[in-house]
């Protein structure tokens, strides 16, 4: 575990190696999931590397989204054959091989209400058969994600509680794959990376940046220090533009509710709820663990100053209020909000009115200051994008680098799900930490009181903090409860779990040569 865990202590050792004149191959900037793939895609290669972020790991975008690790059926309904096989491939690739431990298969439910018209039945049908087809084809068996299905109006209810009576005729039931956070995906990356030799450098903003490197500010100390490099990579997402003026983005705001899973009767399937007169977008209802529920999700266009935490508007929490409703018996109202969140998408920018209908494919751009900038794309697709942007980056750069190997490498807790089984450790820990859970576990032994939950009702234990702290680069308090941990997610519950992360940090700081001692 060693050579991936991420400290407050290596991060300053390698900020001093880099400042103190060392060049590297390729200075990544960003640490979402597309900049922490591009780490391991080009440590990977044999190519040395730092990688930088103004904020945390997966500060950005990447822990918003819904925590799909999709198909691309959207896209196949678009006529976008090429980026749905993409994303199928994709998915296969984190499903089986790379990231098994924190991909699930989630059976993904569309009541048939009288919402649903026949017609729309049909097509959807047609569309779930097109999705079968994908998921062959890229090589994933039906005992991984099964094959789509019809079924009964009681097998409705028994998956969906909350799901309306009245005319239910049935429900149409596919599979996709789930992240048990996405966060936690991004993590994994980074720390992976590091065990190839990637230098990870959270909390420095890049703020000159050119095609040799970038002067970064240390947003803990303030001090100053300059990154040499031979290639650079912008992998910033919707701030893109700010480092590279030339790149032309058009961000669109993604929305989720927060829900108790008890408000829905607690589903164990997603809902898929067609959005009234539209004919390709849909509303989700998505079972987290922890008992919540996420309901999203919006597609709303940005103008401008782009925000770090974007807020979620009025209008779309009425309007994610409005979808559930056509499908549901019980009334959700703001009342029954527990959390909200937003994340924009880098989309590029492009001539169609609405940014629903911007493309979602990926670009790849090399300034005339030779930035290679990557933007675009989905989540789900991160380490296509990632082998793009390295090999675009080791071209202009004229850098002798070896093939892509990210399709084979497992990520940090992989293993596959049947070696899983009986390791020594809480099911709920293996879910989020894979082979790793008994190294979690272990320090709950070692001190019984991190086997207690941070607060009550809330299943996040002291031993996860500490876990995080030591191993996961964790720095900060936000970087605790926000993205380690999902408790910011629920104000609430962030509240009652700070006293918690505050021991965690200075149990660090008491631990002897540890650099966070003040």
């Amino acid at each position: 575990m060693s050579t991936t865990s991420l400290s407050a202590g290596r991060r300053l050792r390698e900020l001093a190696e880099l400042s103190g004149g060392t060049t590297v191959d390729l200075l990544v900037v960003g640490l979402g999931v597309t900049g922490a793939g591009v780490a391991l895609d080009a440590a990977s290669r044999g190519l040395s590397v730092a990688a930088v972020d103004s904020g945390d790991l997966a500060f950005g975008t990447s822990r918003w989204s819904s925590k799909l690790v999709h198909g691309g059926l959207r896209y196949l309904a678009g006529g976008h054959v090429a980026l749905a096989y993409e994303s199928a491939a994709e998915r296969h690739v984190l499903l089986r091989r790379t990231a098994p431990h924190l991909v699930s298969a989630l059976p993904m439910l569309l009541p048939l209400t009288p919402f649903v018209p026949r017609s729309r039945e049909w097509l959807v049908r047609a569309g779930f058969t097109a999705g079968d087809a994908l998921r062959a084809a890229a090589g994933t068996p039906s005992a991984a994600l099964p094959r789509s299905r019809r079924i009964s109006a009681p097998e409705v209810r028994r998956l969906a509680p909350a799901v309306r009576r009245n005319g239910l005729r049935g429900g149409l039931m596919q599979w996709d794959g789930q992240l048990v956070d996405d966060a936690r995906l991004v993590v994994a990356l980074a720390r992976t990376a590091a065990g190839q030799g990637a230098r990870i450098l959270t909390h420095c903003a890049a703020e000159e940046l050119h095609g040799r490197g970038a002067t970064v500010r240390d947003t803990l100390t303030g001090e100053h220090h300059e990154i040499r490099a031979r290639a650079v990579v912008n992998a910033t997402g919707v701030w893109a533009g700010q480092l590279d003026p030339t790149v032309r983005l058009r961000p669109s705001r993604g929305t989720h509710l927060v829900l108790r899973a008890a408000t829905l009767g607690h589903p164990t399937a997603a809902l898929t709820i067609p959005v009234p007169g539209e004919t390709n977008r849909f509303v989700f209802a998505l079972p987290q663990p922890g008992g919540l529920v996420y309901a999203g999700l919006t597609d709303e266009p940005v103008d401008g100053p782009v925000s770090d935490v974007p807020e979620p508007s009025a209008v779309e929490v009425g309007f994610l209020l409005d979808v559930l409703a056509t499908a549901l018996d019980v009334t959700v109202t703001e009342a029954d909000v527990v959390g909200r969140f937003a994340g924009l998408r880098p989309l590029l920018a492009g001539r169609a009115d609405r940014t629903a209908d911007l493309s979602r494919s990926h670009a790849v751009l090399t300034s005339p200051g030779g930035v290679t900038t990557v933007v675009g794309g989905k989540l789900t697709t991160y380490r296509r994008m990632a082998a793009d942007a390295v090999d675009a980056a080791v071209r202009h750069a004229g850098l002798s680098a070896g093939r892509c190997r990210t399709t084979r490498i497992p990520l940090v807790g992989a293993a596959p799900p049947g070696r899983l089984a009986g390791i020594p450790a809480p099911a709920r820990l293996i879910a989020r930490y894979g082979a790793e859970a008994p190294a979690v576990h272990a320090l709950g032994e070692a001190d019984p009181r991190l086997r207690e939950p941070v607060a009550p009702g809330i299943e996040v234990t002291g031993a996860e903090l500490l876990f995080a702290v030591r191993h996961e680069g964790a720095l900060t308090e936000d970087d605790l409860l926000d993205r380690r941990t999902r408790l910011g997610l629920v104000p609430e519950d962030r509240v009652r779990a700070v006293p918690a992360a505050r021991a965690a940090l200075a149990s660090a700081r008491r631990e002897e040569g540890n650099p966070l001692a003040e």
